[in-house]
């Protein structure tokens, strides 16, 4: 279907026509035929690209719409910039521009499914991809973990990827998207690495959420934990019910639960903890702080010339970057003003430790059993029980 239309048409048709095709979209992907009606409905949107210098859209059938929801003829790819009153393109200036396919769009050349929003925002591009949280589900599995794992750790990595989506996009209502696309909520790289285990997984959990006391819960979870899993409190200072931290031997035998190692100089950890807005100015040593029980820091103190302080475990972690430091259960030592620390696992620890899963699922454990073990006293419901 070519969904090329001329602006200059009455403003209820196109509406009728706009509805339709995306319609016609959403009902031909594959697999779709066999989710609810009732899962359809529930969408999410994802911040997919931020302060962007120029985006490229690209696609077969692409259904182009402006702010006013007028239908636009463009030639593809096109070459979107922002400038001071909205995006330029091929000298026509926008202030929002929607991109749907029956297919995928591609942006910067990666492709996802969906609608792709573009507007100006944080001094460059933002573009929002807007599509049915359970495709969301099955495009977000191969960036998390992969699909290969036994079917009971996939289908649990779904249900609680759902969950926490849907726990975020309840708080992040008014906000223009519910989801980055980084750690910093859930990875998600579009519908490039989709596969059959993946969809299977998302559709034999279909609609399946993580509650206590009814409500879904926030559902945190990391990759490896080194061996116990961490209460929310001493990494956010929040004490969550079902967050209190399990022992996790499963994880152990994980590639990531080896000994990590990292190195920088005091001058570039001084640059970067500055990047990331920490007042520090003559740094000439860190030192670890206390331990708790699970053996992971709770501060690191910074000494300066011109003041010391203290950052917590978490916090130091982001500042200096999350692949860098990969956990806080680490060492440190200073050599020559070159600080080396060593670590094991990957992540915050909190919830669900995607390798212990794994091998949980390896033993036998199915997904509830799994989620059971990781989120103590919650219940595992359908999203039409719980609204």
């Amino acid at each position: 279907m070519c969904f090329y239309l001329q602006v200059l048409q009455p403003f209820n048709r196109m509406c009728i026509f706009v509805l339709l095709a995306l319609l016609a979209i959403v009902l031909s992907w594959p697999g779709m035929n066999r989710i609810h009606a009732a899962t359809l409905d529930e969408t999410i949107r994802v911040a997919i690209v931020k302060s962007a210098s120029e985006v490229t859209v690209a696609g077969d059938g692409l259904l182009v719409t402006n702010e006013s929801g007028d239908a636009l003829v463009m030639s593809f790819p096109v070459t979107v910039k922002p400038v001071k009153d909205g995006l330029l393109v091929d000298g026509r200036l926008f202030r929002r521009l929607s991109f749907a396919a029956s297919s995928a769009v591609y942006v910067n050349n990666k492709p996802y499914r969906g609608l792709a929003e573009l507007s100006v925002a944080d001094k460059g591009i933002l573009v929002v991809n807007q599509l049915p949280l359970e495709e969301y589900l099955v495009g977000l599995i191969n960036c998390e973990i992969s699909s290969a794992w036994p079917i009971d750790a996939v289908k649990a990595q779904a249900i609680i990827a759902r969950t926490y989506a849907l726990n975020k996009k309840k708080a992040r209502i008014n906000n223009h998207y519910h989801l980055e696309s980084s750690v910093i909520d859930q990875v998600y790289e579009g519908c490039l690495i989709e596969d059959s285990r993946a969809r299977r997984a998302v559709l034999e959990t279909e609609g399946e959420v993580l509650t206590y006391g009814g409500s879904i819960i926030q559902a945190f979870y990391h990759s490896n934990c080194g061996g116990q899993t961490e209460a929310s409190e001493h990494v956010w200072g929040t004490a969550i019910p079902y967050l209190k931290g399990v022992n996790c031997q499963y994880c152990l035998s994980s590639p990531t639960a080896t000994i990590w190692e990292y190195k920088i100089s005091l001058k570039d950890l001084e640059a970067r903890l500055r990047t990331a807005g920490i007042k520090v100015s003559g740094l000439y040593d860190i030192k670890p702080g206390p331990v708790n029980t699970r053996g992971r820091l709770k501060q690191v103190m910074l000494l300066a010339s011109k003041g010391d302080s203290a950052l917590s475990g978490d916090q130091f972690r982001k500042a200096v970057g999350y692949g860098a430091i990969k956990s806080t259960r680490f060492t440190l030592k200073n050599v020559k003003n070159e600080i080396s620390f060593s670590g094991s696992g990957n992540g915050h620890g909190v919830g669900l430790c995607q390798w212990g899963a794994k091998h949980r699922a390896l033993d036998g454990f199915g997904a509830g059993e799994i989620l059971a073990y990781y989120y103590p006293g919650t219940e595992l419901k359908k999203l039409s029980d719980i609204r």
